[in-house]
């Protein structure tokens, strides 16, 4: 029986469907018979092995808000003998388990012992404590890196620890609210949903307003046992450092970690988390952020909207792992602000087909110019731009300013070479990172304290995709977004990189701008929109243009008008040529009068990228043979002459522009203005180019 003051608490009706059929963070039915009372059960396994930890005072314990090593360092120094028996504990446990899996091998049964050691491993990580959990989620939602058995028995530390006494729950939320149970809830259930490193949630209805909310309460002791634990990691990390093993500064990314933790420890940051959250990312296509309830919350006792569904990890819905994806890449890239711990257990699939996120109490910041640095990395990394790489591996401090660029952008190119070979949409996140892990130790690689959440973020989703669909890449389903936000973005930085990759050594690369608009035009697919066929050319040619003629396109506009300038003012000339030659050619049959006579290397070129402007906004972006047949950036061998004659023959006709004409009226006003502007700005630009040219001729 649980002792509660009068009168007793009301549990939720006998409807095991409401109460019970997705919780928060547990979303199978639970057998009510395996229920027993908090009175009979024993003390959860944290409690009673490494219970020894919670001899900090409470004083000391809760002043612990924030994580500052110093401090920390000071309050276990007075107390040599739980760091010394902690130490003992950590080694004989994972010292015991080794010893077993070696014995196992010695006496070849490793394969009949291989569950069980799993499971054993999985009961040992929950007695050390929360930390040692936390590390665990972190590998347990990557079924491409650990064997599937380990990753069942890590994926129940998700959300499936033996709870603390419901007792203890109840006593620390009438302390921390200051009103009795039955005056906060009218229905409360009488044991926890769910159970995690930190805390538990119940289901409950508040009395005030009769919604059903989650209460989660912190797990007592979890202060004390985390800030012994990251002490202890963080001087390990310092013996690594003077041992000369890793080039990263172990010590400053377990302060990172540290940090995130302490943060998370701490419900009424995360309620604040979650409001932000709501506000900057509620609104996407299929994202539901819960709401909070700050007046019912505190450092130690969080109310939220109670959420029902499934966990996203246990669904085969590929679609709201997509929108999780593109969810947490504009959480990193957009705003910045982005949720640090996406284990399976923090997502959901609701009945209606939403992907809710759960649990904003390790969250991250991700400056502007880190943003910046990253998306121009992802950017030079697919357009094979290693030497631009290289330079933004040391803007991300991933290398020292000292390391020698030139070796750098060797070593990337053999090592991305063939992953960036098999095309975007095949570039694995995970593939990328194991392959870089080859050459980090030689060019002195860190991991900056920041970008370790990054890579974990990515990870950790990539993983979940992984195990729906074992051929999904991340990077490749993200780029379209990035290549949008590289063409449209007002960062100086951005724009700045933008101009170097489209002009390579003064020549006009219109192959990436094609690749950058194809890849951005994906972005208008299931996301944001319902599905459009790319092959159908009319609604190509109107996302194109309706893409190019904004505010936020005005910096790409200016480059298309400053090339189609360039392009009209070749295919004049061409054309000039071609009459001549016609004339030449009747009053002079043996002449030998060939075409384009008088066009420059660079009117060629001019002349190229004209036509592939033109067929891409008239949407028929041809295959990539037709393509490389017109370019000399393809492995078509033509002479110049040649390739002016196929690009003449192969303009599209006025009856293929003809349905331009009839978009212009679909698109929004804005864009309309801005076409009308078009002719006098490109007759402008055309007679100051015929203009100089006459001058070169003349002087020249």
């Amino acid at each position: 029986m649980i002792l509660l003051p009068a009168p007793p608490i009301i549990s939720f009706p006998a409807n095991p469907t409401l109460l019970l059929s997705s919780p928060p963070y547990w979303p199978r039915r639970i057998d009510n018979s395996a229920v027993v009372s908090a009175a009979s059960r024993e003390a959860d396994s944290f409690t009673s092995k490494s219970g020894y930890l919670f001899n900090l005072s409470a004083d000391e314990a809760d002043s612990l808000s924030e994580y500052n090593f110093p401090r920390i360092d000071a309050m276990y120094k007075k107390k040599p003998l739980i760091l010394l028996r902690r130490l003992a504990q950590i080694g004989t446990t994972f010292g015991f388990w080794f010893g077993l899996r070696l014995a196992d091998e010695a006496l070849d049964r490793s394969e009949q012992m291989f569950k069980v050691r799993a499971a054993e491993l999985r009961k040992l990580l929950v007695e050390l404590g929360p930390a040692y959990v936390k590390i665990a989620q972190a590998v347990s939602s990557r079924p491409d890196l650990i064997p599937p058995i380990y990753l069942d028995e890590l994926s129940l530390l998700q959300d499936q620890i033996t709870p603390f006494s419901t007792e203890v729950a109840f006593n620390m939320i009438e302390d921390e609210l200051g009103l009795s149970i039955d005056e906060l809830f009218s229905e409360i259930s009488p044991e926890p949903v769910a159970a995690a490193s930190l805390g538990q949630v119940y289901q409950a209805r508040l009395r005030r307003s009769g919604e059903v909310v989650a209460v989660k309460v912190q797990r007592p002791g979890v202060r004390a046992a985390i800030a012994l634990d990251t002490l202890i990691l963080r001087y390990l990390a310092g013996l690594i450092k003077k041992a000369g093993r890793f080039n990263s500064d172990l010590q400053a990314v377990v302060d990172e970690w540290a940090t995130s933790l302490f943060k998370e420890m701490d419900y009424l940051k995360e309620a604040q988390n979650g409001i932000k959250f709501r506000k900057l990312y509620g609104s996407i296509k299929d994202v539901l952020v819960p709401k909070m309830y700050t007046e019912y919350s505190t450092s130690k006792v969080l109310v939220m909207e109670w959420v029902e569904g499934q966990k996203l990890a246990e669904v085969n819905d590929l679609y709201l792992v997509e929108v999780g994806v593109y969810c947490s890449f504009n959480q990193l890239l957009e705003y910045g602000f982005y949720h640090a711990d996406p284990h399976p257990g923090n997502f959901l699939r609701t009945y209606d087909g939403q992907l809710a996120y759960l649990d904003f109490g390790m969250m991250g910041d991700f400056r502007p110019e880190l943003r910046d640095g990253f998306m121009e990395a992802c950017l030079h990394l697919v357009n094979r731009d290693f030497k631009s790489l290289a330079k933004d591996f040391v803007t991300l401090g991933l290398l020292p300013p000292t390391a020698e660029k030139g070796a750098v952008t060797k070593a990337l190119t053999d090592v991305f070479q063939d992953a960036i070979a098999r095309g975007v949409r095949n570039i694995s996140f995970g593939d990328l990172s194991g392959d870089l892990g080859k050459t980090m130790y030689q060019f002195k690689f860190r991991i900056p304290p920041y970008f370790s959440l990054v890579i974990r973020s990515l990870a950790v989703l990539e993983g979940i995709a992984i195990g729906i669909n074992p051929n999904y890449k991340v990077l490749g389903s993200t780029y379209p977004w990035i290549a949008r936000k590289i063409l449209t973005d007002s960062s100086p930085q951005l724009k700045t990189s933008l101009q170097s990759l489209l002009y390579e050594d003064g020549v006009f690369r219109i192959d990436r701008l094609e690749s950058l608009v194809t890849e951005s035009l994906r972005t208008e697919t299931a996301l944001v929109q319902k599905p459009v066929e790319g092959t159908d050319s009319k609604i190509v040619m109107k996302q194109i243009l309706a893409f190019t003629f904004t505010e936020q396109g005005s910096f790409v506009r200016e480059i298309l008008l400053r090339e189609f300038a360039k392009g009209l003012d070749a295919f004049g000339l061409a054309t000039l040529d071609s009459f001549t030659s016609v004339a030449s050619t009747s009053i002079m049959p043996f002449s030998g009068s060939r075409p384009f006579n008088s066009l420059t290397e660079e009117d060629m070129t001019n002349l190229i990228t004209f036509y592939r402007l033109i067929s891409l906004f008239s949407g028929r972006r041809g295959s990539e043979t037709q393509v490389q047949a017109v370019s000399k950036y393809g492995e078509a061998r033509l002479t110049p002459l040649d390739e002016a004659s196929l690009v003449m023959n192969q303009l599209p006709s006025a009856e293929e522009m003809l349905p331009i004409l009839s978009i212009l009226p679909e698109l929004p006003q804005e864009s309309q203005q801005r076409l009308l502007q078009l002719p006098g700005d490109l007759v402008g630009r055309l007679v100051s180019r015929a203009f100089a040219r006459t001058i070169r001729r003349m002087f020249l």
